[in-house]
């Protein structure tokens, strides 16, 4: 059993490493193998839709999982979901399925990563507290985003070769096999520190619980509330636009079958990643308080979504797509220590799950709007409508922002990670 903050950070960091290769995989030709089985653009990111909606229906009911259960048994349950799912993407692709079917197994999809969303992050800052750790949640964020990256520069390209050498469903069969795996590895690495799961609850008395709890923590405290209100904009604009750029990468290069062009986008996001996990320490450091970094970051990302609408050149677009990518890098550590030293620790889980879902939920119409867009007036035009929508967040930030709260000006020291 673990039980140091030494051996906390590692497991967190092979669990990160692990789960982001095997989901990175397919992340530079889903959209392409969602047209080859002959879905239209509006379809294919419907189906995507519906995965945001399985994401949003399952967080709290999942949650009760992660509460009653342990943050340990709701990992290994999402291994063992998204692991299923996947094969059934696999079969669904062969068969050339009809869109409901899609619609469904899309849906059970979003199951399996509810399972993780909120249990693992709430896991590790439990366990840190538990075993003495004194540092900034920042490093240890940005560390495992890092080795994140890592990962899902491997998987993603990867990913793209192997369908261009074998076929678009090799690299599906490959990530369920590679869960299995992590399914082994959380069995023997991963314990419950710092959390006592709560077995003497009903499922149902649970859930009232969570999303009293939900109003009580994070609704009904305005700087939570605000930050949360701002997600749906930049979570559902950034899932269409990281599956759009394959597609839309394919047509500037003027080769619709070049898949390890497409698995560029994911592998420039995953550089990024690394170098934004790397350098989120610094960034923090030029800002005073947590809010106003976020404010900046989201700020030029929109900027850099619009010029994605604007440029038709190929080797421009990949810039921006790692311009795009370092942005979103090295917001996500600024905002987890935020939102983690907003919200006591008993509703962690809670309201990290909530908020995951408050994410989720934009996507669900995002994504079937943008892709309406796109097979109405092209790629360019999504990413123009794209930016539109996300400086709709930055209100919601600055209000968060005028709230003041304590930890939005936390300068702790940077430990080694």
């Amino acid at each position: 059993m673990i039980s140091t903050s030494a051996g906390v950070r590692r497991t967190y960091y092979v669990l990160e490493l692990g789960n982001t290769l095997a989901a990175s995989l397919i992340w530079g030709i889903n959209t392409i193998f969602l047209l080859d089985a002959g879905l239209s653009n509006l379809e294919a990111f419907a189906a995507n839709a519906f995965f945001t909606a399985g994401m949003v229906l399952f967080e709290v009911p999942t949650g009760v999982v992660a509460d009653m259960w342990g943050r340990r048994a709701s990992f290994l349950l999402g291994t063992v979901t998204l692991a299923v799912t996947t094969a059934l993407y696999v079969l669904l692709w062969q068969i050339e399925a009809p869109f409901w079917q899609w619609a469904v197994v899309s849906l059970l999809l979003g199951l399996g990563f509810t399972f993780f969303s909120g249990a693992v992050e709430a896991w590790l800052v439990d366990a840190l507290t538990a075993t003495g750790y004194q540092g900034q949640l920042e490093a240890v964020f940005a560390r495992g985003q890092a080795i994140s990256g890592a990962g899902m520069l491997v998987g993603s390209v990867a990913g793209g070769y192997i369908a261009q050498l074998i076929n678009l469903g090799a690299p599906f069969v490959l990530r369920a096999a590679i869960l299995a795996l992590m399914f082994v590895a959380a069995s023997l690495l991963m314990r419950d520190l710092g959390f006592t799961p709560r077995r003497d609850l009903r499922p149902l008395a649970e859930i009232r619980e969570i999303v009293a709890s939900s109003v009580e923590y994070g609704w009904r405290v305005p700087a939570v509330k605000y930050l949360m209100l701002a997600a749906p904009f930049t979570g559902g604009v950034g899932v269409y636009v990281f599956y759009a750029l394959q597609p839309h990468l394919l047509d500037l290069y003027g080769n619709p079958e070049a898949y390890g062009v497409a698995g560029l986008a994911a592998a420039l996001v995953a550089g990024a990643q690394i170098v934004g996990g790397l350098v989120t320490p610094r960034i923090r450091r030029l800002f005073r308080r947590r809010t106003s970094a976020l404010l900046a970051i989201e700020g030029a990302s929109v900027v850099v979504i619009l010029l994605l609408g604007l440029l038709t050149s190929f080797w421009a677009a990949l810039v921006l797509v790692a311009v795009w990518g370092l942005l979103f890098a090295a917001a996500m550590p600024i905002r987890q220590a935020y939102l983690n030293g907003l919200i006591p620790s008993q509703q962690r889980a809670t309201i990290l799950s909530f908020d995951s879902l408050m994410g989720s939920s934009g996507g669900i119409v995002t994504q079937p709007l943008l892709g309406r867009a796109a097979d109405v007036w092209g790629y360019p035009a999504s990413f123009l409508f794209s930016s539109a929508v996300q400086v709709l967040a930055l209100p919601f930030v600055a209000r968060s922002r005028a709230q003041r709260a304590p930890a939005d000006s936390d300068v702790a020291a940077t430990p080694t990670p």
